[in-house]
């Protein structure tokens, strides 16, 4: 019943706060209060839940470490996504037409801070976390990048296409950053700072969503492949080989750590018990 428990704090808390801050999304000063807000919202009802179910320390929200995982994580997501933009860029896909406004940057600070807690919360959290219990590290986060990709199909210009490139790029970099930590703040920062960098500053979709302007007037065109497309260049074969040069760094940190669980044996399958049997 944990897994149940936390599913349905998480999903209460992103589906609740991500209404609320649509609902203000008018009013950058309001959409950064409410986000953060949920944001906030999010991690104390995780910690709560967890607890609660688990009877354990929260580890993974552990105050010790907050600091460097999220601003450490906030420049790495910052630096990657703009990796994908120079080389979009270089092959003309990605034109800068003059500045864009600050304003715009308070109210994405506020929905992409929403955004990134609440969906590493519930995919990094609770997901890979149990089911790393129960089948180890390799399955869980391939399972974890897959459910993650899927995830995004719902959104506006979303295809198959633009899911497996979330699939194989963010999923499985977010997924090996919890893994290499054993914390929740490392991926949030990652995910922020990605997703901030794609709407706030170079100001192009975000996963197939149109979000206010950044500081910059920008567009992307050309082919899928290289821009993007309609649903921004999340779907760039550049968002699979950057993410990727990130995650291939963290799990060799996780392996150096000893943070990698393996392959489970199934009850059946266990060896029997060597305890001498009653004459």
């Amino acid at each position: 019943m944990r897994v149940v428990w936390q599913l349905a704090a998480v999903v209460a808390v992103g589906v609740l706060g991500g209404q609320g801050v649509l609902a203000v999304q008018d009013d950058p000063w309001l959409t950064l209060g409410v986000g953060v807000a949920v944001a906030v919202l999010a991690l104390v009802a995780y910690r709560l839940v967890v607890q609660w179910t688990e009877r354990r320390p929260v580890t993974e929200v552990a105050r010790r470490g907050i600091g460097p995982g999220l601003v450490g994580g906030a420049l790495l997501g910052t630096l990657l996504f703009g990796l994908v933009i120079v080389n979009i860029a270089f092959l003309g896909g990605y034109q800068v037409h003059g500045r864009g406004t600050l304003l715009g940057v308070v109210g994405l600070f506020g929905f992409m801070a929403a955004a990134a807690v609440t969906e590493e919360v519930l995919f990094r959290g609770v997901l890979l976390r149990l089911i790393e219990e129960r089948v180890g590290t390799w399955i869980a986060l391939l399972t974890t990048a897959v459910l993650f990709g899927a995830w995004h199909l719902p959104n506006p210009n979303a295809s198959l296409w633009g899911a497996l490139v979330v699939t194989l790029g963010g999923g499985t970099m977010l997924a090996a950053a919890y893994v290499a930590t054993r914390s929740l703040w490392l991926p949030i920062g990652l995910h922020f700072g990605w997703n901030f960098a794609a709407a706030a500053i170079f100001s192009t979709e975000v996963s197939g969503n149109d979000t206010a302007q950044g500081l910059l007037d920008a567009s992307t065109s050309g082919p899928t492949l290289v821009s993007g497309g309609e649903f921004g260049p999340e779907a760039s074969a550049y968002s699979i080989v950057c993410p990727m040069i990130a995650t291939v760094a963290l799990l060799w940190w996780a392996r150096r750590r000893g943070h990698w669980m393996p392959l489970r044996a199934p009850r059946h399958a266990q060896a029997p018990s060597t305890a001498k049997l009653p004459r």
